[in-house]
């Protein structure tokens, strides 16, 4: 991901829910216009091991805090 695009997930994530929802409503609308070509097995596969690492990661972290 880039620094622009994380950046811009930081920024969302600061935004009061209400403002959260009609932003995310919107980027939602706008996605559906984008035409997609289907995702290679490959890439399916490495996307899920990405979001599972990721899920692995949280886990230790709030294990971690509520260890404290």
């Amino acid at each position: 991901m880039s620094i622009s695009s994380e950046q811009l997930l930081k920024e969302f994530e600061s935004l009061p829910d209400s403002d959260k929802h009609e932003v995310a409503s919107e980027i939602l609308r706008r996605v559906l216009n984008i035409d997609y070509s289907p995702l290679s097995d490959d890439d399916l596969v490495q996307n899920a091991e990405t979001v599972f690492l990721e899920l692995d990661q949280r886990e230790i972290r709030d294990g971690q805090s509520k260890s404290r």
